[in-house]
């Protein structure tokens, strides 16, 4: 982190969130909490959900997560068909 960045824990970010979502200005936000509002815009772009199926969402901070999930197991399962072709030879 660079310096003179403030680090907020996860609660707090999604307390300012649900303000938001609760309907309070991003600008009441800001001069109350100190935060920027770019800061918080992109709290806010995190926590948007996005729509998987009729009945499911999730936020785009753990579709971003599901997608990096996605890319580990994949590369673990090219892993495990290489040495499974080396153990078949022997």
């Amino acid at each position: 982190m660079g310096r003179g960045q403030k680090h907020y824990t996860k609660e707090f970010k999604d307390t300012i969130v649900e303000l938001y979502n609760s309907g309070k200005p991003l600008a009441d936000l800001a001069r109350e909490y100190g935060i920027p509002k770019s800061t918080m815009v992109t709290w806010l772009n995190k926590a948007k959900p996005v729509v998987i199926d009729k009945d499911k969402t999730v936020t785009t901070a753990d579709y971003q997560v599901m997608l990096k999930k996605i890319a580990r197991l994949e590369e673990e399962n090219e892993i495990l068909k290489k040495a499974m072709a080396i153990f078949a030879k022997k």
